[in-house]
């Protein structure tokens, strides 16, 4: 608008045929404010502008085409690239205090838009979990244990994560967490609507049942990550022989409000997005999954849903490495994920600007796709698992299932070819799954 009224100018005789109008007159410090406004949208309007032109201009992270890898020596695919200088520049872009203010609201507007329009009910939730309990520093202290406790956590886990500034370290993070899940259930199952996130999980744990998932009777499941606990919850109703299930998250705002959903237990009909059903099995602890404080060989069964992509490399390792250290003799470690071979992602992957909005709230899904193949590798070689066998889960995402050796041998006999089964992609190098994933763009699938 400030660049057309310098281009056509307007004389004072032409001012003077203007209609006059009364306006009141303007409150002290309001013209402050609205040049202040002006120069905001400008500076936030400039910081999209170059974000996308960086895109335009930014050569693909991944190759296009994905190796066959169900086939005998088949290789992993090329790492990215080094990223160019327009791609260091994009990168300077997303990390920068105005993209943050731009790209995060938007991501949180994408998730709750789709919640909504699939049936979902998050702000009425949300309103309902608020109103449950007193959330405050004392709920935090007896949850934690320790009024410390928020001093020792680990710096990468202060990051800002999914919208929020202080990442799961805030009671808005862990009110919603379960309506985002729902919500991205709805986004990779757009068919079943309300109920994608049981068709998503639903098909994380037949891949796993596919991959020889077994948990003895009185076993102990371990939940490494749990947030308020739906994956533990899942786990307790899927295997009803397991002893006990031990979800462990890093987060006492989350673990507080887990423990109080399962507390009031809300019916099918209720007011939370899902029923929850009271277990006394179940039992939600605030705790470092890299250093839980389990006894050795303790557990039947540890698993990693959608966890692994938030680690920092050396931070995952470490927590595979607790998980063996827990692991009964043939327990399994189960990790379900995000697949960066699969078609979908790299495609994605490949164009910057998109990948940029998931970027805005992941801050190591970079280092996770690259690293996530050598993660496959050092599970089945140096970390010490009998052996390591992985199948696609959606057209997105795979599960893993590594499992530790009966006798100490079985960690050198580990060591051999052949300790890794991947069955992601068909003999013809195609992805072993379709990809039912909304666009990014969108909200709800077109045919419902």
């Amino acid at each position: 608008i400030s660049n057309a009224a310098r281009s056509f100018p307007i004389s004072s005789k032409q001012t003077a045929m203007l209609p006059s109008l009364s306006l009141p007159p303007l409150r002290p410090g309001a013209w402050l404010r609205m040049r202040r406004r002006h120069a905001s949208w400008k500076r936030e309007h400039s910081c999209l502008l170059l974000v996308a032109a960086l895109a335009l201009v930014s050569s693909p992270r991944v190759p296009t085409g994905v190796p066959c890898f169900g086939m005998p020596g088949a290789r992993p695919p090329a790492r990215p690239e080094p990223p160019n200088l327009a791609q260091q520049l994009l990168n300077w872009a997303l990390e920068s205090p105005l993209y943050t203010l731009l790209l995060v609201p938007q991501a949180r507007r994408t998730m709750v838009q789709t919640a909504e329009a699939n049936g979902i009910r998050w702000e009425a939730a949300l309103g309902w979990i608020k109103s449950q309990a007193t959330w405050d520093d004392d709920l935090l202290c007896q949850v934690s244990g320790d009024a410390n406790y928020l001093q020792t956590i680990p710096t990468y886990y202060s990051k800002p994560f999914h919208a929020y500034e202080t990442g799961n370290l805030n009671w808005e993070a862990a009110f919603e967490q379960e309506l985002a899940s729902r919500a991205v259930g709805a986004r990779n199952f757009p068919a079943y609507g309300e109920a994608g996130e049981e068709a998503f999980r639903g098909a994380f744990e037949a891949a796993l049942a596919s991959l020889g998932a077994t948990v003895p009777k009185d076993g102990l499941m371990v939940d490494f990550g749990c947030g308020t606990g739906t994956s533990t919850r899942r786990l307790a109703a899927n295997f009803p022989d397991a002893s006990s299930v031990v979800g462990i998250d890093m987060s006492p705002y989350f673990v507080a409000v887990g423990r109080k959903l399962l507390e009031e237990a809300p019916g099918a009909d209720g007011p939370w997005v899902t029923e929850i059903r009271p277990d006394e099995r179940i039992k939600l602890s605030v705790g470092d999954a890299a250093s839980t404080g389990l006894p050795d060989g303790c557990a039947s069964t540890v698993s990693l849903t959608m966890v692994v992509h938030e680690l920092p490399p050396e931070a995952a390792r470490q927590v595979c490495a607790e998980a063996l250290r827990i692991l009964k003799p043939g327990g399994q470690l189960w990790i379900s994920e995000m697949d960066f071979t699969a078609p979908a992602y790299a495609k994605l992957r490949a164009n910057p600007l998109l990948f940029s909005l998931i970027r805005a709230t992941e801050p190591y899904l970079d280092d996770y796709a690259d690293s996530s193949e050598a993660l496959f590798e050092h599970l089945a070689g140096d970390a010490g698992f009998a052996s390591v066998r992985i199948a696609a889960a959606t057209g997105r995402h795979f599960a893993l299932i590594a499992t530790k050796g009966e006798a100490p041998d079985d960690v050198a006999k580990n060591e051999a070819s052949g300790a890794m089964e991947d069955l992601r992609f068909d003999t013809s190098g195609n992805y072993a799954l379709d990809d039912t994933h909304l666009n990014t763009w969108e909200s709800k699938s077109q045919e419902r």
